[in-house]
């Protein structure tokens, strides 16, 4: 337009010098053949004055032709630097303008556009070729359309180009004009197409909230709240699914006038599904600006197995697996308690040991040992009722608390104990009788803490056993702290160290899927030669109170090791011997100098030993992870003895060098006795494999147990079913012949 303007001006002013050029001649052709009157020298004027303005106005033309042809230069500058191209169409005269930005966007040249004009729509993505049916619609009532398609440009690279196309209508409401501007928009839908996948293919729940309504939703989210398609969540209140609670918490939190850039928010919290169960989630939460609008995004997961992990951990911590009853952590912890809220009452506490249970154990198994105990843990909390807490210390020796009660009423207690076990237990259609000794102590008059009342009903449980077993005794000051049986013990148990009265047995542990044999555990065993065989439950409690556990532990480490390398040298090389690491022979600030030392003696390279060590560890956490590491330095095998039974936090499990993880008998029985039907041994294996431990499971006794190890990924196994701990000289022959049990 401004051409054609400035043409116009041109023809004008063209016109105009015409006509003054023959004004001029006219008056110059006279004047040179005849006088010239006074008119005439002012017509002569006025024409030259006209010629002059002339010449002005042709420069002022040129200076403005210039400004324009500058200007246009800029602007083709700018849409050059773009990623942009204008495409004009005037449909009255037919005449189409494409700026040169097309062929950087197309890639063909401009005059390709000009030759078909139709090459912009054949060049389009046959799956995007859908775009031009709305468009054309949306054109045709005289809006304004932004469209979205890929091209394919002639060396075969896909762009995407986003359309805005502006129609003109005049006044009839005839199509004159229409106008377009083309971008690339390539690197912006790649951007949001990557974003998009990961959003998509995330495991973990990410959604949009505005105005407490889900605008948004992935796949993992919608699937994880029991919905069949987006459609069932979008648009549905938060508060369906999170406690208004929740929902305002957060939503004060990410809105929050002091809070501070791009901060996220984290929140863990119950989730309600459409079929109404719940789930644990967690979430992090932060301000984001969705179409516009600010809006709340978040990013969860479900953690609902590892509340369930950390909730059996828990139990674990403060119940035994196998009776129910709270364990010796929650014990001390209710018995403290009481302690410090009821100063000015008197308490009781029971210490109770199970008479001859010992030879049922041994005679008839442990799993009929195990169903005994159920049924004791049952008895005695019928016979305490709602008069105090029955806990089971392990092994089968129990503990009660009475609170506020007197002498009188103890008795009372420990009467309708005793009567409850004056019927047999029945298990498997036989009869086993099993008795209680009983010791209480009174607080305060035997002891203010409960460290010393424990003590005392336990000295007190010694002197009913010296009464004659199933009996009551109250502990009396005259009989001193030891009891005449621990006094003998103990004088027992320094004699059989210098006399060498222990030996080892060894007990294998195999594959359990091709029942190779991966390694051996070291057992002490004790034979008195008055007394007969004394448990090792029986005395080495008392070698780590007394601290004669420090110089029979480096007897059993050495004897073990010798006996290994005695295997090895005799071609039996391909697993390692365990032995038990009691917490008193870790606070031995030599303990590592002496097996560094003793297995440089032996000859026997540390990977060859493994050293299994109690859960009780992790509550000197500190100094118990110098040592480990140091331990693990030397290329000693670590494992955790007795997996669950104490309180291992995986938060710091997972940082220590452990190589494997023990499964506690008690868990294993659960197996087949318990209503749990195995479910902690699972969350254990489960837990070890997700920590890349080896996971190891003792006292099996039962196919149907190895067949639930096997089937939940369990590696290794040990117990009766394989092989009862056997002398140095059966295990080899063990060794010899494989697998075959030899019990």
């Amino acid at each position: 337009m401004l051409i054609k303007r400035n043409l116009s001006r041109f023809l004008l002013i063209l016109i105009v010098g015409i006509f003054v050029l023959f004004q001029i001649i006219d008056i110059l052709l006279p004047a040179l053949f005849h006088s010239i009157n006074i008119m005439s020298y002012i017509t002569l004027f006025v024409s030259f004055a006209a010629v002059g303005f002339l010449i002005y106005i042709f420069k002022e033309f040129d200076k403005k032709a210039e400004e324009i042809t500058r200007n246009q230069q800029k602007m083709k500058n700018i849409f050059d630097t773009l990623d942009v191209a204008i495409w004009s169409h005037d449909l009255k005269t037919d005449t189409l303008l494409i700026t040169p930005g097309i062929e950087k966007l197309y890639g063909y040249k401009l005059e390709n556009f000009y030759e078909d004009t139709n090459l912009w729509k054949e060049v389009i993505y046959p799956e995007d070729l859908y775009v031009l049916e709305d468009r054309a619609k949306k054109l045709a009532i005289g809006e304004t359309v932004t469209s979205q398609y890929r091209i394919i440009r002639p060396d075969g690279e896909v762009r995407w180009i986003q359309d805005r196309g502006i129609p003109t209508y005049d006044q009839k409401g005839d199509f004159v004009d229409f106008n377009s501007v083309l971008f690339d928009i390539t690197d912006r839908k790649e951007s949001e197409g990557l974003y998009q996948s990961l959003v998509e293919m995330s495991p973990d729940i990410i959604a949009v909230v505005y105005d407490g309504k889900i605008e948004y939703i992935n796949e993992a989210g919608y699937k994880l709240i029991g919905a069949e398609s987006l459609e069932q969540v979008i648009g549905q209140s938060a508060k369906n699914f999170v406690p208004s609670q929740i929902t305002n918490l957060i939503k004060n939190k990410v809105f929050s006038s002091d809070k501070m850039e791009n901060e996220r928010y984290r929140f863990e919290f119950q989730v309600k599904r459409i079929d109404g169960e719940s789930i644990d989630v967690e979430m992090a939460a932060r301000s984001i600006l969705y179409e516009g609008r600010f809006a709340v995004q978040v990013v969860g997961r479900d953690i609902t197995q590892r509340k369930k992990s950390e909730q059996t951990i828990k139990f674990m911590a403060y119940y035994d697996a196998l009776t129910g009853l709270p364990n010796r952590n929650q014990f001390r912890n209710h018995l403290n308690k009481v302690l410090h809220q009821q100063l000015n009452k008197m308490h009781a506490v029971m210490f109770l040991d199970l008479d001859r249970f010992k030879i049922i154990n041994d005679t008839k198994g442990h799993s009929v040992g195990d169903i005994i105990l159920r049924k004791v843990a049952g008895r005695l909390e019928k016979a305490v009722q709602n008069e105090g807490l029955v806990s089971r210390q392990g092994g089968d020796e129990f503990i009660i608390i009475l609170e506020d009660v007197d002498k009188e009423n103890a008795s009372q207690v420990a009467k309708r104990i005793l009567y409850e076990f004056s019927n047999p237990f029945e298990v498997n259609n036989e009869e086993f009788y099993v008795t209680p000794s009983i010791g209480i102590s009174i607080y305060p008059t035997d002891g203010s803490d409960e460290e010393t009342l424990i003590k005392n009903a336990d000295t007190a449980m010694y002197q009913a056993k010296d009464c004659g077993k199933n009996n009551y005794q109250f502990y009396s000051i005259i009989s001193g702290g030891i009891s005449t049986w621990k006094m003998k013990l103990e004088n027992w148990l320094r004699r059989a160290m210098e006399h060498n009265q222990m030996t080892l047995h060894y007990q294998p542990q195999l594959d359990l899927g091709t029942g190779k044999i991966v390694g051996v555990e070291a057992l002490i065993r004790w034979n008195h030669p008055e007394y007969g065989y004394i448990a090792p439950s029986e005395f080495i409690p008392l070698a780590e109170e007394t601290g004669l556990i420090i110089p029979l532990g480096k007897w059993i480490l050495r004897e073990a090791c010798e006996r290994r390398k005695a295997w090895k040298d005799a071609g039996f090389s391909d697993f390692p011997i365990a032995v038990n690491i009691s917490v008193r022979q870790f606070q031995d600030e030599h303990i590592i100098q002496f097996i560094s030392g003793m297995l440089e003696e032996v000859g026997l390279e540390a990977n060859y030993l493994e050293l299994e060590i109690n859960e009780s560890l992790m509550q000197n956490l500190e100094n118990s992870t110098i040592i480990l590491n140091q331990l693990k330095s030397l290329g000693v095998l670590l494992t955790v003895d007795d997996f669950g039974t104490g309180y291992s936090s995986l938060s710091y499990l997972k940082h220590l060098p452990i190589d494997k993880i023990k499964i506690d008998k008690s868990f294993v029985d659960d197996i087949i006795y318990h209503s749990n039907q195995g479910m902690m041994v699972k969350t254990i294996i489960d837990m070890g494999m997700n920590l890349k431990f080896t996971v190891i499971a003792e006292g099996i006794e039962t196919e149907e147990q190895v067949k639930f190890l096997t089937r939940n990924a369990c590696q290794i196994g040990q117990g009766y079913y394989y092989s009862k701990p056997l002398t140095a000289e059966k295990l080899e022959e063990f060794l010899v012949k494989g697998n075959n049990p030899m019990v």
